[in-house]
C-alpha cells in the first residue's frame, strides 16, 4: 500500500496489456472494492506461518507507569521494544523521558532525518541487541524483520492511519514469542470521531483468526469510501447515490461487457405465518440488530447462515426458536432467488409458488414434474406452482418447503417432500 494511485498510474502507462500482481495486507480501499466488484482478480492467504501467535493489541491513555511496566516486562524475558514517536521536532525529548522512565533500559532513537550512516549504526545496535528500546519515528513501518523485538508502543496512535497502524503493528509477533501493541491516545473525548472508529476498528479484530489485514481493509473501505474506479482522484459520487447502488450498478456494467445475462434483481416474497424476528431481549442493541438482519438477508449459501448463527451464539448465548424460524426462513428466501422465484404463499396447506416473468423455466421439464408427482403439486394455466404442505411444527414445515424448492431445482421426482404420508390428490 506505499504505492500511491500517481504511481501506480505512471506503472501503468509504462506498458499497456501487461498483468500485474499486488501483494499488500493490508488493500487500499480502491483496489479492495474494484477486487470485489469482479474488475480484478483476488486471492487471500490466510494460513500463517509455523507457531506464529497473534498479538495483542491494547488500547490505552499515555501512562508513564504502563509504559514503563510494558517495557520492563519485554526485557525480563529477553526481548526488544519498539516506542513508535512518529514526531522528529521532539522525538529527542521523547527518548529522554524514556531514559528517566526505564534507566534498565538502553535506549536509541532512528528517524528519516538521519544520516544514512549513523541510522544504519542505529538500526545495526538494535539488530544485534546491543540497545533494547529503540525510539523511532514510521520509518520502521515497511520491511523491518526483528524477531526478538516483540512489544511495540505507539504514541498517539490516532494520528496514523488504519493501514498503517496495522503495518506497524506487523513490526512486533514475527517469532514464537507472544507479542504485545499498546496504542496511546490522550483520551477518547479529546481524539476526533474518525480516528476513534480507526481505533475501534483495530481494536476489535479477532486475534485467534487469520486474514485481520483483509477484514481491516474492510473497514477501511466503509470508512473512507472507494474513490474513483479510473484515475488519480482518490474521491468519487458515491455518496450522491449510496455505496449499495453504486456496487450494483457497477456489478450489472461488469457482467454487460463480459456479456453475461443480466440477472433480475428482486427480493422474494415469503409468507409462510411463522414467528421469525430477532428479540430485543436477545439483542439490546437496535443497530446490531439491523446489522444482524442484513448479513442473513445477504447471505448467499446455507454454511454462511450457519456462520452466522454460530456467532450469535458466541456472542448473545442459546439462540431462541425465534430466530432458528427467521435463519430457516432466510435458507429458503435464498432458494427462492436462485430459482428466481417472486413468491410463495401459504394458504392452508397449499403453497403458491410464482415464478418471475424472466426465470429460464423449462416447462417441459416442470409439467413432468407436476403429472409425476400429482398427488401432491399441480401447475395452473400461467404455470403457477401449487404444492401440498401437510401441517405440521415449524421444523417440519421448512423442511417440507426445501423438499419443494429443492424438486423444483431439478425438476426430478420427489414424492417424500411433505415428510409425512402422502395426502389426497390437490383439487
Amino acid at each position: 500500500h506505499r504505492f500511491g494511485v500517481v504511481d501506480k498510474e505512471r506503472i501503468k502507462k509504462l506498458k499497456k496489456l501487461v498483468p500485474v500482481l499486488t501483494m499488500t495486507a493490508t488493500p487500499i480501499p480502491r483496489t479492495l472494492h474494484m477486487a470485489m466488484l469482479g474488475i480484478r482478480d483476488l486471492s487471500v492467504i490466510q494460513t500463517p506461518p509455523p507457531d506464529r501467535q497473534a498479538i495483542r493489541t491494547f488500547v490505552a491513555h499515555f501512562d508513564d507507569a504502563t509504559i514503563r511496566d510494558s517495557i520492563l516486562r519485554e526485557l525480563n524475558r529477553g526481548g526488544q521494544v519498539f516506542f513508535v514517536h512518529n514526531r522528529v521536532e521532539n522525538i529527542d525529548y521523547m527518548a529522554s523521558h524514556l531514559r528517566s522512565l526505564v534507566p534498565e533500559a538502553k535506549t536509541a532513537i532512528a528517524h528519516g532525518q538521519m544520516k544514512e550512516r549513523q541510522l544504519e549504526d542505529v538500526m545495526r545496535d538494535f539488530i544485534e541487541k546491543r540497545v533494547n528500546v529503540l525510539v523511532c519515528s514510521a520509518i520502521i513501518e515497511s520491511g523491518l524483520d526483528i524477531p526478538n523485538a516483540n512489544t511495540m508502543i505507539i504514541n498517539r496512535a490516532d494520528h496514523f492511519g488504519l493501514a498503517q497502524l496495522y503495518q506497524l503493528r506487523g513490526r512486533v509477533g514475527r517469532s514464537r514469542q507472544k507479542a504485545y501493541a499498546y496504542l496511546l491516545i490522550p483520551g477518547e473525548h479529546i481524539i476526533t470521531r474518525d480516528a476513534k472508529r480507526r481505533i475501534d476498528a483495530l481494536r476489535e479484530l479477532v486475534e485467534s483468526e487469520s486474514g485481520g489485514g483483509f477484514k481491516l481493509a474492510m473497514a477501511d473501505l466503509e470508512h473512507r469510501g472507494a474513490g474513483n474506479l479510473l484515475g488519480h482522484e482518490q474521491h468519487g459520487q458515491i455518496a450522491a447515490v449510496g455505496f449499495e447502488l453504486y456496487t450494483e450498478m457497477m456489478e450489472e456494467a461488469i457482467a454487460e461487457l463480459r456479456g453475461q445475462p443480466n440477472r433480475p434483481d428482486f427480493e422474494p416474497e415469503l409468507r409462510i405465518a411463522v414467528p421469525a424476528y430477532i428479540p430485543e431481549a436477545y439483542v439490546s442493541d437496535e443497530n446490531e440488530r439491523l446489522v444482524l438482519y442484513r448479513r442473513l438477508a445477504r447471505a448467499q449459501r446455507e454454511e454462511e447462515l450457519g456462520e452466522i448463527r454460530d456467532e450469535m451464539r458466541d456472542r448473545f448465548g442459546p439462540v431462541p426458536t425465534l430466530i432458528e424460524n427467521l435463519i430457516a426462513a432466510m435458507n429458503v428466501r435464498r432458494q427462492m432467488k436462485q430459482l428466481m422465484i417472486l413468491s410463495a404463499i401459504l394458504k392452508g396447506s397449499q403453497l403458491e409458488i410464482r415464478f418471475h416473468p424472466d426465470a429460464p423455466v423449462e416447462t417441459a421439464r416442470l409439467v413432468k414434474l407436476a403429472e409425476q408427482n400429482r398427488r401432491t403439486m399441480r401447475l395452473t394455466p400461467s404455470y403457477q406452482v401449487i404444492a401440498r404442505i401437510e401441517p405440521g411444527e415449524y421444523e417440519q414445515l421448512f423442511a417440507q418447503l426445501d423438499g419443494v424448492l429443492q424438486a423444483l431445482a431439478g425438476c426430478e421426482k420427489l414424492e417424500n417432500w411433505t415428510a409425512a404420508k402422502v395426502g389426497p390428490a390437490v383439487n
